[in-house]
């Protein structure tokens, strides 16, 4: 599971721009699954084939970027997020663009206290000298994403994007572990989920599953001084309740409940009160889908250092593929 989640997190893959970490994954479930396609938003659809009623599983594949939006004379660039960030977030963080261009976040000088700074006084520095010499490594409308080395210690890997490639992680698992299962089963990579659950909202409409389930990370309560939240890593994968885009069909919490109690997986309940996952696009899709959600824990989520615990995943898998094999009758 190290390897792999290593492997998934170096691979750039901003929303919108998802084809590298498309292929990756591709390479890793090819023979695994009966058929692999590529929908028009550019979901990845993997499905292991069965004469039982559809079900879905999800995680998204993009990572919360920087496009460049106008370059200046001395060759600095000005910036718009994809996705959520948090100002103090960006403050020289390294970041890199999809042709390798590596850059600092940085803010004007003339700004004297941390307060004051504002995505609108922010820049990228390439390290060019000039408009000319910046054009000619960025153009406008490039994406820049995070820049961090992979690391670990205890068990707790460290790095960005693990929004979402630890969800990702945990499918391609599941793929390869699950053998059999009364259903057919549609494991979607999905795109855009960042700028609002864009390809669960269309693969779902196109699937029309019986049921689903979404995996996506989720905050922690373990901290210093945090925000009281009933979560922590290495307790085990967390069962969402509600989030700010779905409460979830109870049938599907109580057969996630359930599973795990008879596997005898560690688990925790999540009731999470900012955010929302792919979770909430599929259950209002048609005339509605019984929707769950499987949350791995992690500290600094939207951060260039996001932290998982590796053991948090591994039950994941074990969790799912439990379900999978059972079957899900709602």
């Amino acid at each position: 599971m190290k390897k792999l989640l290593r492997r998934l997190i170096s691979i750039y893959g901003p929303s919108g721009n998802e084809e590298e970490i498309k292929e990756a994954i591709k390479e890793e479930i090819k023979g695994y699954v009966d058929e692999i396609r590529a929908d028009t938003m550019g979901n990845l659809i993997a499905v292991k084939k069965g004469n039982g009623p559809k079900v879905m599983l999800a995680a998204h594949m993009d990572q919360i970027g920087l496009i460049v939006t106008y370059i200046d004379d001395k060759g600095f660039l000005r910036f718009a997020p994809v996705g959520g960030f948090n100002v103090t977030d960006l403050v020289d963080r390294k970041v890199r663009f999809k042709n390798g261009t590596v850059g600092v976040v940085s803010y004007e000088n003339e700004i004297k206290e941390i307060k004051d700074v504002t995505l609108n006084n922010m820049y990228i520095d390439i390290g060019a000298s000039s408009r000319e010499e910046a054009i000619s490594m960025v153009k406008v409308g490039d994406v820049a994403v995070y820049y961090t080395p992979f690391g670990e210690n205890n068990g707790k890997c460290t790095s960005c994007a693990m929004d979402n490639r630890a969800a990702c992680a945990l499918l391609v698992e599941v793929i390869k572990s699950l053998k059999d299962s009364p259903h057919e089963i549609y494991f979607v990579f999905t795109v855009q989920e960042e700028l609002g659950l864009r390809g669960a909202t269309t693969a779902a409409y196109a699937i029309e599953p019986y049921a689903a389930i979404a995996v996506d990370v989720t905050d922690t309560g373990d901290t210093p001084k945090s925000l009281p939240m009933a979560v922590k890593l290495g307790a085990g994968p967390a069962i969402k309740v509600l989030d700010q885009s779905v409460m979830v069909h109870p049938a599907i919490k109580n057969i996630m409940i359930e599973e795990a109690e008879k596997l005898g997986i560690p688990y925790q309940m999540e009731v999470l009160k900012t955010g929302g996952t792919d979770s909430g696009a599929i259950a209002l899709s048609k005339s509605g889908v019984p929707t769950g959600c499987l949350s791995i824990p992690c500290r600094y989520i939207h951060s260039d250092s996001e932290m998982v615990d590796i053991s948090d995943i591994e039950n994941g898998v074990k969790l799912l593929t439990g379900i999978l094999q059972d079957g899900i009758r709602l």
